[in-house]
């Protein structure tokens, strides 16, 4: 069963573009590496958060990226990283803000990708690999940019876990003939709660758990050898 007729609303996509916007930008201001980015950079990693999902889900359905039909995605995307970046040094001890418009732009991403791949008659497996790479596709991006580990192979982060759980609860919905609405809310609900979830008890896949111990290890082991040296 499918929903030809069913379109985003402007104001959904919208609001995970300006979500992801404020985010991107929120996490790039706090970055601490051995290059800080300028103002430049954290705006453009906001743009890049803000529009990448959309961008992605399009290009892996094949049609016309929506988000370089209107000129309100990039005006949005651009206001929301400026607005990141106002907000990251009054916001900066509370971490949880960042780690919670995370969970939520994944999630609309996540449910998006996935309900306009159903829309255009893709399968439920397709459909669900489409919402998913569109959640964690911008934080790949913003994460390949910045020269940090991908987000979807951080220790206790469970992104493409959480993306795809609630990708696959609105399919699954769906197939059944739950409204697609209602679907993706749910959808959404249901990776927030995983993600959130994931980062406040600390849970990760066991195989992401050993080689984070494994690098740990190798670490200490060279400080244990460099030590001696240097006294």
């Amino acid at each position: 069963m499918t929903d030809p007729i069913f379109v985003i609303p402007l104001w959904a996509d919208l609001t995970a573009v300006a979500l992801g916007g404020v985010q991107g930008a929120m996490f790039a201001a706090g970055f601490r590496g051995q290059r800080r980015l300028d103002f430049l950079g954290v705006a453009l990693i906001g743009i890049m958060i803000g529009m990448g999902g959309g961008l992605i889900r399009d290009l892996l359905l094949n049609t016309t990226p929506v988000t370089l039909q209107n000129n309100w995605y990039l005006v949005t995307a651009t206001a929301a990283a400026l607005l990141g970046m106002l907000l990251a040094a009054p916001l900066a001890k509370l971490s949880g803000v960042i780690v919670g418009l995370d969970a939520l732009v994944i999630a609309l991403f996540g449910a998006f990708g996935t309900s306009k791949a159903l829309a255009l008659g893709l399968p439920l497996v397709p459909a669900v690999f489409v919402g998913v790479v569109a959640a964690v596709g911008g934080g790949a991006l913003r994460d390949v940019l910045m020269g940090l580990p991908v987000a979807i192979m951080h220790v206790g982060s469970l992104y493409a876990v959480a993306a795809a759980a609630g990708c696959v609860v609105l399919a699954g919905m769906h197939a059944f003939g739950v409204p697609t609405v209602v679907a993706a809310i749910v959808g959404i609900a249901v990776t927030s709660v995983i993600r959130l979830l994931a980062v406040i008890f600390d849970v990760s896949l066991p195989e992401q758990r050993m080689l984070h111990r494994r690098k740990v290890a190798v670490e200490t082991s060279a400080i244990a050898v460099i030590k001696p040296d240097e006294a």
